[in-house]
């Protein structure tokens, strides 16, 4: 097990995701198939466990005691990525999947399409993902490319050409719950580096609101505000929803679409008929290469 905090984060959303799984179809907040089989075998027990709606109630009630609406905010910006993925697979060239983790989309989309995808994150969660998907899948698919990175330090187009991407690609970047583990000059590093990225390329990120980071409002999650921002700071990134536009105009890219709770709610949650609260603490953002 990695001593890097930010490392061992990649199993939450992917416990989350697989966890979904055992809700009604109707029900069901975000589809993978793969999520439970990507897991470490105490956290399959786990999941197989939640099989049983009981359990499955109280397994989510303890996230919403650290972080009310969470659970519904991870599932559902799963659900808006793949959503946009699918609709801009016929107008792209290859994805890029930017702190990867566990995530499961390379290889359900290896299924549907063999376009070009590079998996990026710190190295020992790449090797963690190569040992994974040798496990499950016996083999890494041809079309998927894993690139060891680090942020703070390394450069993102350099690493990735070395795995044979392209510099006139078309890419579908998704940055789905990295930025907050980074220090601005990081984030704004690797957007920077994003500036020669094709026109027409996309991008999908998540953000947690600055004023959540620098403490002004901690939104009713004090449990999970300590755990991130206490002595030893996780959490370090912040925007607020609207400097966004303001922020990717800077760096060649126009926001398409923003989602924050009410959003959400609307769009993913009311139609199963659960009772979820959505969270004002991460937004997501959907940009497009101008």
């Amino acid at each position: 097990m990695s001593r890097n905090p930010a490392a061992r984060t990649a199993f939450g959303p992917m416990v989350l995701a697989a966890v979904e799984q055992h809700e009604p179809t109707d029900r069901r907040l975000v589809d993978d198939d793969l999520a439970e089989l990507f897991l470490p075998a105490p956290l399959r027990r786990l999941v197989a466990a939640s099989a049983s709606a009981v359990a499955r109630r109280a397994l989510i009630g303890a996230s919403e005691w650290t972080g009310p609406g969470l659970w519904a905010n991870l599932a559902c910006r799963k659900r808006f990525i793949d959503e946009k993925l699918a609709e801009a697979l016929d107008q792209i060239d290859a994805v890029v999947v930017l702190g990867a983790g566990l995530d499961t989309r390379a290889y359900r989309l290896n299924r549907r399409v063999r376009k070009p995808v590079f998996e990026v994150d710190l190295p020992v969660n790449i090797a963690r993902k190569a040992k994974t998907v040798r496990r499950v899948l016996g083999e890494l698919p041809l079309s998927v490319r894993l690139v060891a990175l680090n942020f703070e330090h390394d450069d993102l187009l350099t690493a990735l050409a070395e795995h044979g991407y392209l510099p006139d690609y078309r890419a579908f970047f998704i940055w789905e719950g990295v930025t907050q583990y980074l220090t601005e000059e990081a984030v704004r590093t690797t957007m920077e580096g994003l500036r020669p990225t094709a026109p027409g390329s996309r991008l999908v990120f998540t953000y947690v609101r600055r004023d959540f980071i620098d403490g002004t409002n901690r939104y009713g999650t004090r449990t999970l505000y300590r755990s991130v921002r206490g002595r030893k700071p996780l959490w370090h990134f912040g925007l607020s929803p609207e400097e966004v536009a303001t922020f990717l105009d800077r760096y060649g890219w126009r926001l398409v679409e923003q989602l924050g709770p009410d959003e959400l709610f609307e769009r993913y949650v009311a139609p199963t008929g659960r009772k979820l609260e959505t969270s004002q603490v991460e937004w997501t953002a959907y940009a497009e290469k101008v």
